[in-house]
């Protein structure tokens, strides 16, 4: 279990309470295991940061970042932060606010391949097309 500063366990409670409509995109696509049954959580405190999205299971940090990510400070602050996770261990994934809502699909396919790889598994089959298989047309 990784350890936390309890002071950022309100200040999550809050960025819960009132997510980005980017976050509010994405984690409907992440929450009750949706992918390969593998619990989010959404605005969870790891060490002195608050990240968007983890999955503990996989070691996944998952980061959406608005423009202001862009300005020198933040690139700063984010590598920093990046530096800090993965030295605990963890991948993480940073996508733009708008990338989400654009392309959500493509962003929950490279989160659903990121969680594979993390956990060492194989790219389930695709499901058969029917129950007995294709069926031929009498002409």
């Amino acid at each position: 279990m990784l350890q936390y500063s309890p002071n950022l366990k309100g200040k999550a409670r809050q960025l819960r309470k009132n997510l980005t409509d980017s976050e509010s995109t994405l984690w409907s696509r992440l929450r009750s295991k949706q992918i390969m049954g593998i619990q989010f959580y959404r605005q969870k405190p790891v060490g002195n940061y608050i990240v968007d999205f983890f999955a503990p299971k996989a070691n996944l940090v998952v980061e959406i970042d608005g423009s202001q990510h862009m300005q020198a400070d933040y690139l700063k602050r984010d590598k920093n932060r990046d530096e800090y996770l993965v030295g605990l261990d963890l991948k993480v994934l940073r996508f733009k606010s708008n990338e989400v809502l654009k392309a959500t699909d493509a962003i929950v396919e490279v989160i659903y391949r990121t969680v594979i790889e993390q956990m060492n598994l194989e790219i389930p089959p695709a499901p058969p097309l029917s129950k007995g298989g294709l069926k031929r047309r009498k002409v």
